[in-house]
């Protein structure tokens, strides 16, 4: 049950139809947390009978373009490679601006909704405050997360970070609420981003989608594997993973699945080669929606080694699936770990102490395995998706707080 705080009179009764623009720097065919969660909530809406559009970058060359999908009507801007980064786009201001301001001229929204303070969520924070229009703002990034693709000195990054905060405080602070996935992001915005109040609001899970269905039927792993799911970033510490699984002993055959895809697969690839574990590590790539389910019902036990989460969807899709985790112990990442309950944690960059984790859950019997499994759908439960949605629903039309137990704990 959601309850609002109202802020000003909310727009018409609960089946009044709004018209929802969603700003996102990265939206689908970009892989990451913050295009999944947009992509998600685009649904959601959709499936309410509101009426959403998209204000993303372009993902290749070319101009403006409108597209019709399933969920919205995405509105792509004109971008630009980044020239540290495989597929971030870049959106110049000069262009996009002026096409963010033509935008909400014709599309009149009832709320904007940005998921982030760069390029395309600073162009659509400016313009809806220029036309007094309702905005909600989530922040899925902490800057320091770009330091990998900042080819500069600590001393400089650091400065960048600084000044990202302050430009994150800046802008996001016009909105009417500002929102984050977890109590920890939220007190590390005010602490460092100078917000007097932001709302840790989960980005949610949908607990079936991840169960066995009935009668379905899925052939077991053929070893006992080791789940990775993300991005193939420098801050994923998938190397970490990767030499961790080198050192368990081959008697015990543990295999590694990677899905995903990223600026570091060859690197990785390398890696793999040179400790000689080939024929136990499988890089597969993106996959399709399907594949992914399977892959999270047919593993053994989920890991998490990055040090960069803000909530991990992926940790929570692991575990909706009835996986035991083992997680790094960083940002949000604890608090999806009851230690010997549902998984372990364990010190970032540690791959002897990863390894040692990994070798205690795989040695389980299966029916202690499958009672952390159970227990960690149990925690993935309270990130009920439909409680996120009832609460963004709530804050569009009108409410300027949610008072609810947060489902992600403290």
């Amino acid at each position: 049950m959601v309850n609002v705080v109202p802020d000003e009179a909310p727009r018409g009764g609960p089946a009044e139809k709004l018209r929802i623009l969603i700003a996102a720097d990265t939206y689908p065919p970009h892989v990451n947390g913050a295009a999944v969660f947009s992509q998600r909530l685009a649904k959601s809406m959709a499936a309410r009978g509101h009426e959403v559009h998209i204000a993303a970058a372009r993902a290749d060359r070319g101009p403006d373009v409108v597209e019709h999908t399933e969920e919205a009507v995405v509105h792509r801007f004109r971008s630009f490679k980044a020239p540290t980064h495989e597929y971030i786009r870049l959106c110049l201001p000069v262009l996009v601006e002026p096409a963010m301001g033509r935008l909400m001229d014709e599309l009149k929204p009832d709320v904007v909704h940005v998921q982030c303070h760069y390029m395309i969520g600073k162009a659509a924070i400016d313009a809806a405050a220029d036309r007094g229009l309702r905005t909600i703002a989530t922040n899925h990034f902490m800057p320091e997360n770009l330091d990998p693709f900042l080819p500069f000195p600590a001393w400089f990054r650091r400065l960048v970070a600084k000044n990202s905060w302050r430009d994150m405080g800046r802008l996001m602070g016009k909105a009417a609420v500002v929102t984050t996935p977890t109590p920890l992001a939220a007190r590390t915005m005010m602490e460092r981003g100078g917000f007097k109040k932001v709302l840790p609001l989960s980005n949610g899970i949908d607990l079936a989608h991840y169960s066995v269905l009935p009668g379905e039927v899925l052939a077991p792993a053929e070893r006992p594997t080791v789940l990775f799911v993300g991005r193939l970033a420098v801050e994923k510490n998938v190397d970490v993973l990767i030499e961790a699984i080198g050192r368990t002993d081959p008697e015990l055959d543990i295999g590694l699945d990677i899905i995903g895809d990223g600026e570091q697969r060859d690197v990785l690839a390398q890696q793999i080669t040179e400790l000689g574990l080939g024929d136990r590590v499988r890089m597969r790539g993106h996959v399709e929606e399907d594949e992914l389910r399977r892959a999270y019902l047919q593993a053994d036990v989920f890991c998490q080694p990055g040090t960069a989460e803000l909530q991990s969807l992926v940790s929570l899709e692991a575990m909706s699936s009835g996986l035991p985790v083992v997680l790094a112990d960083a940002l949000a990442l604890p608090h999806l770990v009851e230690t010997g309950a549902n998984g372990f944690l364990f010190e970032p960059g540690n791959a002897a102490e990863l390894a040692e984790r990994l070798v205690r859950v795989l040695s389980l019997e299966p029916a202690a395995r499958e009672a952390m499994g159970q227990h960690s759908r149990e925690i993935a439960g309270r990130h009920s998706i439909k409680t996120t949605m009832d609460a963004f629903e709530a804050l569009y039309r009108g409410a300027d707080w949610v008072e609810n137990r947060y489902i992600g704990g403290q």
